[in-house]
């Protein structure tokens, strides 16, 4: 079901799954192109709850999906404000799980708790964005124009705790390791169902365990 929420800069589109009672995750898609590559993955993690009988929500944050805010336009602020409105929006007790970048978006909200996956912090991201925008030879990052003050904002923008999430591949420090391929490195969007169906499993019962 598609429907919207308001923030401080307009309204935007928020995708809805799952019974209308009870606790909602609400999901962050991962910045900039990331979220491309992942939106997928994450509608199907989303749905999987609904089949384990827990709500969710994914919201357009301003410069993702329909949004008509333009990436030069983008500020952390204004997206952690934003995703903060849409668990409000929900008006039930939420959770949230975030991808990537993703996790940079949920600290101003009032939540019951956080899942992050692969969380990445703002100055891994800002090293990234440098190093494609190097590799590019151009003024912009891969095709995204954006401001010096996101770009700031990115260099101090750290993570709340929250249950961590990581590929086994992945070395750093996790609650939980999982088989699978970074979606985000693809060059196009992709999906790995069997992986989404074991994110469910642990995402349902990480909300049962707080909601018990």
């Amino acid at each position: 079901m598609i429907e919207t929420y308001d923030w401080a800069g307009g309204r935007e589109a928020m995708l809805r799954f799952g019974p209308p009672e009870g606790p909602v995750v609400v999901a962050a898609l991962p910045l900039l192109e990331e979220a491309n590559r992942t939106r997928t993955f994450v509608v199907t993690i989303l749905r999987a709850l609904a089949e384990r009988g827990i709500a969710g929500a994914l919201p357009d944050l301003p410069g993702q999906g329909d949004s008509v805010v333009p990436t030069h336009q983008i500020a952390i602020a204004n997206l952690r404000s934003a995703f903060a409105d849409t668990a409000r929006a929900t008006g039930r007790r939420a959770y949230s799980i975030a991808i990537r970048s993703g996790a940079l978006l949920d600290s101003k909200a009032i939540l019951a708790g956080r899942w992050h996956f692969s969380p990445q912090t703002g100055p891994e991201l800002l090293r990234e964005l440098s190093r494609v925008r190097q590799a590019g030879g151009g003024d912009d990052f891969a095709g995204n124009s954006l401001s010096s003050a996101f770009l700031t904002e990115l260099g101090n923008a750290g993570l709340e705790a929250a249950r961590t999430i990581r590929l086994d591949s992945d070395p750093k420090n996790a609650d939980a390791r999982f088989a699978g391929a970074p979606l985000w490195r693809r060059a196009e969007p992709d999906n790995d169902p069997a992986l989404a169906a074991l994110f469910a499993d642990d995402i349902a019962a990480w909300v049962h365990a707080c909601e018990a």
